[in-house]
C-alpha cells in the first residue's frame, strides 16, 4: 500500500488511527527556540509544547528549531523538515508490543544556523521568543573536565569570541541577550533539556562565562534579567534505522522522512523558573517543582548510570540492542547489585518514591523489546557521560570505603570497548567525540591504568586511590584476555 506524504496539505488525508494537531498551525507563532533538534527533543519536550499548544490561549508557544550541525545527515534534516511543513511522527512502543502514531506540529520553522546566521540571531532577538532550550548533548557545555573552566581555546568559541558570525549555542544566545539589552526587550529563559546534574545551573555557568569574555556589563545584565531553570528529562528515543522507518511507515501509512520512535514512558521535572513567561506545562504532564535535585539525582545516578554501566560489558559480549542483554542473568545481575549496594544506601530520593519500585520500572523499561534501543547508541560519547552519570558515587564509595568492584567494572570495559572489537572478534564503531588526541595516545600506550589517566577522568583521581586500582587492574585484566563474563560475574 502506497504511504501518504506528510505535510499541512494531507493531515487530514492521514489514516485514522494516526492522531494529528487539532489546532490551527497557520495561527501559531513560535515563543520557544530550540537548538539541538534530535531525536529525544523531538519525542519528549516537542511532545510536550504540542499538548500545551491544545490548550486554549496558547498559540505564541510553538517551536522554532534551530539546527547547529553542517554534516550531511543534519543538512538532509534540514530539507526533509522543510519538506514536510516541519511535521514528523512519533510512534511509541509499549512493551507489549503495542504501538500508536500521532504527527506532532509543534515546531513550525526550522533555521539551519550554519547557511544564516543572521536570521538565527534575529529570531532570538526578536521579542517573540520567551525561552531558548538546547539538547546540546552532555559534552556540549564545553568545560574543562580537569579544571572545571569554560573553554575559551575551543576553535568555535574563539571565532564567535572575535566577533564573527556565531558557530557555538552560547555565541548565539549571548549576541542575541546582547541585542535584546540594546533594544529593551526582555530576556528569555534558557533552559537545558539534556541530561546533566543541575542542568541549569549548568548553561547558566557556561552563558555567562561565555558573555563575561565579550562584555562584563552585559554577563551582569544576563545573570540579573535571565533564569536557566534546572530540570530532569527521561524518555527512551533509540536511533532510527532504516528498518525502523520502514516497519512505521507500514504501521502508520505515512511516509515520513524523519520519524523518531520512543517508548511509552516519559517524565519532565523543571524547576519553576521562568523570566519571561512558559506555556502551562504543569497542565499537560509535566512536574513543575520549586526544586528538582532529588529527581535529577535519582535518575541520573540510577538510570542514566545503569545504562552506561549494561552498555560497555555487552557489547564486549557481542549484544547490539538494551533488551537482548538484559536477557542475560550475568548483566541483569550486574544491575541489580549496583542499585542494591552501590546506589540506594547513599542515594536521597524524591519525597515517596520507592526505590525498590524505580529499580523495576528501570529494568523493565530496558528489557522492552519492542522499543530495540541500540547499545552502541547509549555507549557513545561515555567520556562525557560516564563521569556525569558516575562521579558522585564512586566519589562516595571511595570515601566510604565501600566495595567498588561495579564502578571499576564500568572503567574497564570502556576502556577495552575503545579498542572497537568484542570478545567474539567483531568489529563496532567507537564514538567518542571528548577523547583528544593525547587521550588515544595514552590508550595505545602500555600503561595498565590508561582509562584512569585521560582528560575526562583525570578529576577523579582515580589513579591515586590503591581501593579502586586493585578492583580495576584486576577486572581490566579479565577483561582484556577476552573473558567479560568472568569479569561481570566477579563484579558482582
Amino acid at each position: 500500500m502506497k504511504q501518504q506524504l506528510l505535510s499541512n496539505a494531507t493531515l487530514g488525508q492521514l489514516n485514522d488511527r494516526v492522531a494529528v494537531p487539532a489546532y490551527d498551525r497557520n495561527r501559531l507563532t513560535a515563543g520557544i527556540a530550540h537548538i539541538g533538534v534530535g531525536n529525544f527533543h523531538r519525542v519528549h519536550q516537542a511532545l510536550y509544547v504540542d499538548r500545551c499548544l491544545h490548550l486554549p490561549g496558547h498559540e505564541a508557544w510553538a517551536i522554532c528549531g534551530i539546527g547547529l550541525g553542517s554534516s550531511t545527515s543534519a543538512l538532509a534534516k534540514v530539507r526533509a523538515l522543510h519538506a514536510q511543513d516541519c511535521l514528523y511522527t512519533v510512534t511509541e512502543f509499549d512493551s507489549d508490543g503495542s504501538a500508536s502514531t500521532r504527527v506532532i506540529g509543534a515546531m513550525i520553522d526550522y533555521l539551519h544556523a550554519p547557511a544564516d546566521p543572521e536570521a538565527v540571531l534575529r529570531e532570538l532577538a526578536g521579542p517573540a521568543i520567551r525561552i531558548v532550550s538546547l539538547t546540546i548533548t552532555e559534552g556540549g557545555y564545553n568545560f574543562d573536565e580537569a579544571t572545571g573552566e569554560f573553554k575559551f581555546h575551543e576553535p568555535d568559541v574563539a571565532h564567535d569570541l572575535a566577533g564573527a558570525p556565531p558557530r557555538t549555542a552560547f555565541g548565539f544566545i549571548v549576541e542575541a541577550l546582547r541585542r535584546r539589552r540594546e533594544a529593551n526587550v526582555p530576556a528569555f529563559t534558557v533552559m537545558s533539556c539534556d541530561n546533566l546534574r543541575q542542568s541549569g545551573n549548568t548553561v547558566r555557568r557556561a552563558v555567562l562565562s561565555f558573555a563575561q569574555a565579550v562584555d562584563p556589563g552585559l554577563a551582569d545584565w544576563i545573570a540579573d534579567n535571565a533564569t536557566f531553570p534546572n530540570g530532569m528529562v527521561d524518555r527512551i528515543a533509540p536511533q532510527v534505522t532504516p528498518e525502523v522507518r520502514a516497519k512505521v511507515a507500514i504501521m502508520s501509512g505515512i511516509d515520513d522522512a524523519t520519524p523518531v520512535v520512543a517508548e511509552t514512558f516519559t517524565q519532565w521535572v523543571i524547576e519553576d523558573r521562568f523570566s519571561n513567561g512558559r506555556p502551562a506545562f504543569d497542565a499537560v504532564g509535566v512536574e513543575v517543582k520549586s526544586d528538582v535535585s532529588a529527581y535529577e539525582a535519582m535518575k541520573g545516578r540510577m538510570l542514566n548510570a545503569s545504562h552506561m554501566l549494561l552498555a560497555y560489558p555487552a557489547i564486549l559480549l557481542g549484544y547490539r540492542f538494551v533488551h537482548e542483554a538484559m536477557s542475560d542473568p550475568d548483566i541483569a545481575a550486574l544491575l541489580r547489585a549496583f542499585f542494591q549496594h552501590d546506589v540506594s544506601p547513599i542515594l536521597e530520593l524524591p519525597p515517596g518514591v520507592s526505590s525498590e519500585i524505580y529499580e523495576e520500572k528501570v529494568l523493565e523499561r530496558f528489557g522492552n523489546p519492542a522499543v530495540a534501543d541500540q547499545l552502541l547508541r547509549v555507549a557513545h560519547d561515555g567520556a562525557a557521560k560516564i563521569p556525569v552519570f558516575h562521579a558522585k558515587t564512586i566519589d562516595t564509595l571511595v570515601h566510604d570505603k565501600r566495595d567498588m568492584r561495579r564502578e571499576a567494572l564500568l572503567l574497564a570495559c570502556f576502556q577495552e570497548y575503545l579498542r572497537g572489537v568484542d570478545d567474539r572478534g567483531e568489529i563496532f564503531t567507537v564514538d567518542e567525540k571528548k577523547l583528544t588526541a593525547a587521550d588515544w595516545e595514552l590508550h595505545k600506550s602500555s600503561d595498565p591504568l590508561a582509562v584512569l589517566n585521560m582528560s575526562s577522568f583525570s578529576s577523579l583521581r582515580l589513579a591515586e586511590k590503591r581501593a579502586f586500582v586493585e578492583p580495576f587492574c584486576l577486572l581490566q585484566g579479565i577483561v582484556s584476555r577476552g573473558d567479560t563474563r568472568m569479569a561481570l560475574r566477579e563484579a558482582r
